[in-house]
């Protein structure tokens, strides 16, 4: 099932430390199929409040996720962004195609 790494970037200082992250966070991304779906994006805040921007980037699934944030190529940038960024990073899984809101009550 697809997973996602999304980030909400608060903040960022876009100086040469953020130049050089976006140079070779590709390339960190290729070996794990790791693909952007949305990147820096200024959201359309329709309830409450957004400050900031989104990044998604999709993987085949949480375990390829976990091991492109795990990687070393990943990890050697990483202090490229979060000495110069401000914001949270998490990773999701995503739902089945045929998901329906309902299905949450089964669990429950």
């Amino acid at each position: 099932m697809t997973a996602y790494a999304i980030a909400h970037l608060r903040q960022v200082d876009f100086g040469p430390a953020i130049i050089e992250y976006l140079r070779r966070i590709d390339a960190t991304l290729e070996p794990f199929g790791g693909r952007f779906v949305v990147h820096g994006a200024t959201v359309e805040v329709l309830e409450g409040q957004w400050p900031g921007d989104i990044v998604v980037i999709a993987f085949a699934d949480l375990a390829t996720a976990r091991a492109w944030y795990a990687s070393p190529a990943y990890q050697a940038i990483l202090g490229l962004r979060t000495d110069h960024s401000r914001g949270e990073v998490i990773l999701v899984p995503g739902c089945d195609a045929d998901h329906k809101g309902a299905d949450l009550l089964a669990a429950a």
